[in-house]
């Protein structure tokens, strides 16, 4: 079946029937009307939207999208053509849908409805994702040969000069003492940092069980309420029915600890800033493992959200990289880590920002028990 012959079906059946067969159908569809109103949508159209079906049938497609959207020229051009046009990497978000929305898009005209259009978007795929994800592995493998470089090369120096600094305090006069604590106290960070760094030239095996991760969850917010994030409204919307993941509990408590006092600093003092913390199961996501044929099954989703100013559009794609920070004071190295252990662990952290909504998604291979023992996925 050709993709023109596919996408002809997809628009008989969406005139004929509505939005029931193509809820299904985990892309955003829509019916534009030849007069440019939108008829009917599935339900994915409903959330990427964020709009109901019968409030989007009051508007023209325009409302929705930026002035001189690309999207409208190629409503045109389908009608004009009577034939279906594919767009790649089209940026159709605005305020009312939320921004940016970079999409693929596939419009096909309905037969015996002259003008009448069928849309179907598709999002930044999964794969994108997974691709992002193992460039930062890339970088972070980069830090883990500078590590272990610093440590021989610049631990043992600086516990010399820390200790020169220490001797010339004792005899040096007290108005040239605070220059001997700079140079101990600056020795003092630099040992710190590369201690941080240290963490990525660990490669002995994890220690690994099944955890329940709302047991992390409820702990990590344990610690932020008495801590960072004294005051500031956490939520949690879980699922209870969520099996064990096979992972090390303390470098978990580890990664969302990392994450929420991200999400604290973003939204500051704000008196309407909010963190949520959510949990699903979504099944679905498959990943292959390189080299084998084997696809892993990440069906566990954990997300932090904050309602902060978002992040820089040009840090978004290197925000897992080593150094990349948008802190005064930050190394870059904290979220480097947590791709670092999520990595290790087998899978895979995402994060889509924008202002007043940005969420970082991990997806997680569940556990199962097997005659052999543990196993995480499936083929």
């Amino acid at each position: 079946m050709t993709p023109e012959s596919l996408s002809k079906g997809r628009a008989e059946a969406l005139a004929s029937d509505g939005p029931t067969i193509l809820d299904a159908l985990p892309h955003p569809v829509l019916l534009v009307a030849p007069d440019g109103v939108i008829e009917t949508a599935n339900m994915a159209a409903e959330i990427f939207m964020r709009c109901s079906v019968s409030m989007m049938q009051r508007h023209p497609i325009e409302y929705f999208v930026p002035f001189g959207s690309p999207l409208l020229t190629l409503l045109e051009q389908v009608r004009e053509r009577g034939a279906a046009v594919n767009e790649y990497k089209v940026d159709i978000g605005s305020p009312r849908i939320g921004a940016p929305k970079v999409v693929d898009i596939n419009a096909s005209p309905v037969p015996d409805r002259p003008g009448a259009v069928v849309l179907m978007f598709q999002e930044k795929t999964m794969a994108e994702k997974i691709d992002r994800q193992l460039t930062s592995r890339g970088a972070a493998r980069t830090v883990t040969g500078l590590a272990a470089m610093l440590a021989h090369e610049i631990k043992n120096p600086l516990s010399g000069i820390r200790g020169a600094a220490q001797l010339l305090e004792q005899s040096v006069p007290d108005a040239d003492r605070p220059l001997t604590r700079l140079i101990t106290d600056e020795t003092d960070r630099i040992v710190k940092l590369v201690d941080r760094m240290e963490v990525f030239s660990d490669e002995r095996p994890i220690e690994r069980e099944p955890v329940n991760i709302h047991v992390v969850l409820d702990h990590v917010k344990r610690l932020a309420d008495n801590g960072f994030a004294r005051n500031k409204r956490i939520v949690e919307a879980y699922d209870p029915s969520l099996p064990p993941v096979f992972a090390n509990k303390d470098q978990l408590i580890q990664v969302f600890l990392n994450l929420i006092k991200n999400a604290s600093e973003a939204i500051g003092d704000d008196p309407d800033g909010e963190i949520r913390v959510t949990t699903a199961f979504r099944p679905g996501i498959r990943l292959s493992v390189p080299g084998t044929d084997e696809r892993v099954s990440l069906p566990l989703e954990y997300c932090v959200y904050d309602n902060g100013p978002g992040v820089p559009e040009d840090l978004l794609p290197h925000l897992f990289e080593p150094f990349i920070t948008t802190k005064t004071n930050g190394s870059g190295l904290g979220l480097a880590l947590v791709a670092k252990i999520i990595g290790d662990h087998g899978g895979v952290i995402e994060c889509d920002s924008q202002p007043r909504r940005t969420v970082f998604r991990i997806l997680m291979p569940a556990f199962v028990e097997t005659d052999g023992g543990p196993v995480t996925g499936q083929k």
